[in-house]
């Protein structure tokens, strides 16, 4: 999935240029609903080839739905309200994960094991991304949008893929300090892997699960709302509000990360089991630090990612100014 996403991510502008906005991001919604389907198949049989399908899919279509949302966080507001935009659009996106994390709460609050969700859940997901998928194409174009200061959005029309690469080439070529803010593109999808499975699913039990997962996307909503609106204050120039997010994220970086360092040093994969055969539960001593924890990498993840989409819109109004 991530590596067919990182591939079709960078050629992703190419199709919502040419293919529009909605569009596009109806056609990455569809790769969701499929891949939910095949997590529900695989429950009742053996069907590796279709998870495999569904996830390369999922890939592409992510590819194409995060090139096209960003397109709107970015392009659609005035350079005084990307921060603002950011928070909003974090905020209504990730209180789709805090009722993901309310289905499964509810179905299993009084179950302190760890079971398989039922098909209900699964079948609420799928509900809920198709309906996605076909809201997207009552967006309003982007042709069509006009900003508090009467200007529109303007997009390229009809771009060929040697534009698209050319287009790369000088971004790379007039904005070389751009390449500086790789390893954030790179690490910022890195730890969901190693928080959702490594850590919330190996150690707490299904509830705890689903409890963990809905305070560490409520955490989201807050980080983003206070991330999102202090890159926007406008009584510091732009320099320095960069200067400070970078200080303010090296400190949670050491901070948070270091924490998680040394919750990890509790157990491996090879003895979770026996440390916690029926998962760690919100009722057992001492999960107030590990729910802490789980919150703050929730808090991160938005402050780390509002700061790259502020990064980029700043690299490109100085592209810009150079051009």
């Amino acid at each position: 999935m991530y590596s067919t996403f990182a591939v079709f991510g960078i050629f992703g502008g190419t199709f919502v240029n040419k293919l529009g906005v909605k569009w596009t991001l109806a056609f990455g919604g569809v790769g969701y609903c499929i891949y939910a389907i095949s997590l529900l198949v695989s429950v009742h049989a053996s069907v590796a080839g279709f998870n495999i399908f569904a996830g390369v899919w999922l890939g592409i279509c992510a590819g194409l739905l995060w090139t096209a949302q960003g397109t709107i966080m970015i392009s659609y507001p005035n350079e005084k309200q990307k921060g603002k935009y950011f928070a909003w659009f974090w905020g209504i996106f990730n209180m789709g994960a805090v009722i993901g994390s309310l289905i499964p709460l509810g179905e299993n609050i009084h179950i302190k094991t760890n079971i398989t969700v039922s098909d209900g859940t699964y079948i609420g997901f799928i509900v809920l991304m198709a309906c996605g998928a076909i809201l997207a194409l009552f967006l309003c174009n982007a042709s069509d949008v006009v900003r508090d200061d009467g200007s529109r959005v303007i997009l390229m029309k009809n771009p060929s893929w040697k534009s698209e690469l050319v287009g790369l080439w000088e971004t790379l070529r007039f904005q070389p300090f751009v390449v500086l803010l790789f390893p954030m593109f790179f690490v910022s999808n890195w730890f969901y892997i190693y928080q959702n499975n490594a850590m919330n699913g190996a150690y707490f039990n299904t509830r705890t699960k689903a409890l963990n997962s809905l305070l560490y996307w409520l955490s989201q909503i807050i980080a983003a709302a206070i991330f999102g609106y202090l890159l926007d204050v406008q009584g510091v120039a732009r320099s320095v509000r960069a200067k400070i997010t970078w200080g303010v994220l090296f400190v949670l970086t050491f901070a948070i990360w270091g924490g998680g360092y040394a919750f990890e040093k509790r157990y491996t994969r090879e003895n979770v089991k026996i440390i916690v055969p029926n998962g760690f539960d919100w009722s057992d001593s001492g999960y107030v630090g590990p729910m802490f924890l789980y919150m703050f990498y929730g808090f991160y993840d938005a402050a780390w990612q509002a700061s790259i989409y502020w990064y980029v819109t700043a690299s490109q109004i100085l592209h810009s100014i150079t051009c």
